[in-house]
């Protein structure tokens, strides 16, 4: 599967890697698996329920997620990075 990532998440993921260099690494490692095995378990891939809107999440890590949606083809667009509540609550 191919990514592409909003300019939100790309200017969240700039801000990571200066910040936390392990972080930035471990978001690198999970979209690395998430285009070659997009549900693969550690991803704890899921559909946002309740959501009108074709919206997936994947997991970073116990507390942070990234969202998207599928586009045309086979392409993800990753919008929203954060915690879970951060991400859920909008």
């Amino acid at each position: 599967m191919d990514i592409k990532l909003s300019p939100l998440v790309d200017k969240e993921l700039a801000k990571i890697k200066q910040k936390d260099k392990k972080l930035s690494d471990k978001i690198n490692k999970q979209l690395s698996l998430f285009t070659t095995n997009s549900k693969h378990p550690s991803l704890r891939l899921h559909k946002l329920s309740g959501s009108t809107d074709d919206i997936w999440s994947i997991s970073i890590t116990m507390r942070i997620r990234m969202l998207y949606k599928l586009l045309e083809g086979d392409t993800a667009y990753f919008f929203d990075i954060g915690t879970h509540d951060e991400v859920y609550r909008k």
